[in-house]
Parts: structure tokens; C-alpha cells; sequence
């Protein structure tokens, strides 16, 4: 995992079928798809989905391997970027995750798998800022995100937006740049009041 990629929790609670599938291109939109190496882009990223989403992406093709608690998809997103997918044993309860592993780095798979394992035997449920703002792209409807087009400086161009609602009207907004109330108004009510992981 190069340090481009960091190992990040895209959507807090459990994605159904159709979420999943969204959640496995949440970059579609990007005006440069394609046009250059996008590993960095996709490798780390990873969610929590229920068991019947996993054990249906274990019957769709014949895996490209197996070992214990995880197993990777044949078919690679790009590069050596793939899926895989975890059986994992936190806190006493069996969970199921998706998670993008760049192959190149043997490592990869069990990195991601601590990495899990760690933030999720948290005692304490919290968010950092940027999980919320990951959240945030991940569940805003495709209407309502985009990029920064001809309207915003050069040096965002390209950057993800989200439309705000404010005075005199809405607009779209760079996501790095929402304020503490823009998150909170855009997470759903039981996520709102999380506290950040060094206050938990």
C-alpha cells in the first residue's frame, strides 16, 4: 500500500445490495476516469456489508484465491487493485467487509485486515473528520455531488463537490472544504453526534 492510499472507512453501518455496488465505483463521475493510473484512488478503501452480499460475490465467480477469513475477486478494478473480502471475528460478532488490496504488495490483504480489526474493536464509537466527509460522498445521491468544474479556481478543478444549501440559494461546494455545520447537517441523524476518536 503506497502512502497515496491510505487505508480509510468510506460508509459508517451496514451497506445492503444496492449501496454495495454503488459503493464499489463511488469515483464513476470523475471527469478524468480512466486517463490515468487510478490505484491510488480505490486501494484502501473499504465498508462493512451483510452476509448475504458476501456470500453472493462468492458464488458469482470461482475466487482468485482463498485463505481462512478473506478471499479475492478474479476480475481486477484496475491495475493490481481488486476486491476482497473478509469473514472477521470483532468483539465477539461476526461482521463481513469489502475492502480494494493493491496485489502488488503481498501484505496488502493482511494490512487491511488489522487495520479493520483495529478501528473496529474501538470501545467507543466515534468519527474522524474524514470519515464523515468520505460518509458524506459515499451516501449523497449522484444528483447532488460532482467535480470542480470552470467555475471554481484552477487549483480545484477536478476535486469533489456536494451541493449546500444556504442563502440565497444551493450551490456545490468543494467537500474538503465543508464546515463542521455543513458535515453535521449532512450526516444522518444518528451519525451527528459521534464524537471525534481522541474525545471517545
Amino acid at each position: 500500500m503506497t502512502s497515496l492510499a491510505p487505508i480509510r472507512k468510506i460508509y459508517f453501518g451496514t451497506a445492503d445490495r444496492h449501496q454495495m455496488f454503488r459503493l464499489f465505483d463511488r469515483h464513476a463521475g470523475r471527469p478524468d476516469r480512466w486517463q490515468k493510473d487510478d490505484s491510488a484512488l480505490y486501494a484502501g478503501e473499504w465498508f462493512e456489508i451483510a452476509q448475504a452480499q458476501h456470500d453472493s460475490m462468492l458464488e458469482i465467480l470461482p475466487p482468485l484465491w482463498m485463505r481462512s477469513e478473506m478471499f479475492a475477486m478474479r476480475e481486477f478494478l484496475t491495475g493490481s487493485i481488486t476486491s476482497v473480502f473478509y469473514t472477521l471475528r470483532i468483539n465477539q460478532v461476526t461482521r463481513f467487509f469489502h475492502v480494494y488490496c493493491d496485489l502488488s504488495d503481498p501484505r496488502s490483504p493482511y494490512d487491511m485486515r488489522d487495520a479493520i480489526v483495529e478501528r473496529e474493536r474501538q470501545p467507543v464509537k466515534a468519527m474522524t473528520r474524514e470519515e464523515r466527509i468520505e460518509h458524506i460522498w459515499s451516501a449523497t445521491d449522484n444528483d447532488y455531488r460532482g467535480y470542480a468544474g470552470a467555475d471554481f479556481r484552477p487549483e480545484h478543478r477536478g476535486k469533489r463537490t456536494v451541493m449546500v444549501y444556504g442563502r440565497p440559494g444551493t450551490s456545490f461546494q468543494l467537500l474538503e472544504q465543508l464546515t463542521d455545520a455543513q458535515i453535521s447537517e449532512k450526516l444522518p441523524v444518528h451519525l451527528r453526534h459521534l464524537p471525534l476518536p481522541e474525545a471517545a
